[in-house]
């Protein structure tokens, strides 16, 4: 639809950026930090650990003085559970709870609304000993863990994550490192995680309402527009299924408390239907939404599978192929332009993200993740040319408009990331942020804060409410 006059952004848009805890705090160990299973992870040959990362854990105040500089409404940052519960459950942290105390204040000091992920990736170790996500004792270690955040936090924190990509860990369960590939059906036992997941959320929203009624809490998965590679209908039915298993089946249950009809028919063929205890439903119904946050970072194409088992194909990570036999392929969409690392860049695939989202559940959105990744170099002078993010960030900055023009409410815009931080796969070489971080993989040089040229762009178009891009 092409509108003769664009709306302008709210008056109130929260403008900002994100990170995660395991990704920029660093401090792995220190004042009582249990080890979490990114700690106990393998880590890629070549790729630094995440044990310093960005010392944002010491460094919290000049990032934050930053981050003010650029004129943020709100950081949306995650909470490490082992600094809070160091093995997930029993004995609370002080020093971890000082942490975040400390952060919060400084923020609300520089006019910064904490927009605060519960769980990023990072489950206590201690957990996975016990079977993590498995094990149904798990889902009450969260509710307890959220009780103590918003017991702690939620006099000053009003807008609450639950959990960070969840359909990733479970569609990529062995690339994030939350299941076994050698058990004899991990599949099933990711869909059995992904049961448990859930029912924690909505337990954690459900305590939210009743501890905080001023706070709005939401989940906050990966979304993407999935695109037929064809006009065949057998093309369409694929997209449809890898829209249901990848989308729908999160946001339904997150919503609606109801599982998506093709991801479960999914689950029910390929023998992944999940435990489900008496009152389960009845939790998962009962728990509402007050918003959907997302991440986009591109939109996926795929095929019909021809059954023979060459299903697993490219769709935008490198890294990640995806597909199954008899349900859909992944393809490689010949419209768009890819990136450094292989990752198509489609910023009207997010208006379409934006427009799919609001019309199927009609809550308001904002976007937590968004970004372009690149090896961005520091030349003489302290200069950091990274006119690549711009433009990423500006046409995709235009779409959220043309989104709102198509009546969408959207009230928030955070990309990834605020600070160059280490990537989940790729290391520090492979940087998102407005600041630069000076180091480099296995070289911690200085780690001094350098504001890259995005840094000044981005301040403008905060100043200007997005007129100025």
């Amino acid at each position: 639809m092409k509108h003769a006059k664009l709306k302008d952004f709210p008056d109130n848009f929260l403008w900002g950026a994100s990170t995660s805890a395991y990704q920029v705090e660093g401090a792995w160990n220190e004042d009582g930090k249990g080890p979490s299973v990114i700690d106990m992870a393998n880590h890629t040959e070549g790729v630094t650990d995440f044990k310093v990362t960005s010392d944002h854990y010491h460094h919290y105040k000049e990032d934050i003085s930053l981050m003010a500089e650029m004129g943020f409404k709100t950081y949306r940052f995650s909470i490490a559970w082992t600094r809070i519960y160091p093995t997930g459950s029993g004995e609370l942290n002080p020093k971890g709870i000082e942490f975040y105390n400390n952060l919060i204040d400084e923020l609300i000091d520089k006019g910064i609304e904490p927009l605060v992920t519960m769980y990023h990736f990072d489950l206590p170790y201690a957990l996975q000993e016990k079977g993590g996500w498995s094990n149904r004792e798990t889902v009450d270690a969260f509710e307890n863990y959220a009780r103590t955040l918003f017991e702690n936090f939620g006099d000053r924190v009003k807008y609450w994550l639950t959990i960070n990509e969840q359909n990733m860990m479970i569609l990529h369960g062995d690339a994030i490192g939350t299941v076994d590939p050698n058990l004899e059906n991990p599949k099933k036992e990711l869909y059995q995680q992904n049961h448990h997941m859930l029912v924690a959320q909505a337990k954690a929203m459900n305590l939210c309402h009743q501890m905080l009624p001023g706070a709005k809490i939401g989940p906050a998965p990966n979304i993407a527009n999935i695109y037929p590679a064809s006009s065949s209908p057998e093309d369409m039915i694929a997209a449809d299924n890898y829209a249901a298993i990848r989308n729908w089946l999160y946001l339904d249950m997150a919503v609606y408390g109801r599982y998506n009809t093709i991801a479960w028919n999914y689950m029910e063929e390929k023998g992944y239907i999940p435990v489900i205890q008496e009152g389960d439903m009845e939790i998962l119904k009962s728990a509402k939404p007050d918003f959907i946050a997302f991440n986009y970072y591109t939109s996926q194409t795929v095929e019909a599978s021809r059954d023979n088992g060459e299903e697993a194909g490219h769709t935008g990570d490198q890294q990640i192929s995806v597909g199954e036999p008899g349900v859909y392929k992944g393809a490689k969409n010949p419209n768009l332009k890819v990136n450094e690392f292989g990752w198509e860049i489609d910023p009207v695939g997010f208006r379409t993200t934006f427009r799919q989202i609001y019309d199927r559940y009609q809550l308001p959105l904002i976007v937590t993740e968004n970004g372009l990744g690149a090896f961005d170099k520091l030349e003489e002078g302290d200069i950091i040319n990274d006119s690549y993010r711009i433009d990423y960030l500006r046409q995709h900055i235009e779409q959220i408009k043309l989104a709102i023009t198509d009546g969408v409410e959207v009230f928030g815009y955070c990309p990834w990331s605020a600070i160059d931080l280490v990537s989940t796969h790729q290391g520090s070489s492979k940087r998102y942020g407005f600041i630069y971080v000076n180091r480099d993989e296995f070289d911690l040089k200085d780690l001094r804060r350098i504001r890259k040229q995005s840094f000044y762009w981005y301040k403008d178009v905060i100043a200007t409410n997005g007129a100025n891009l």
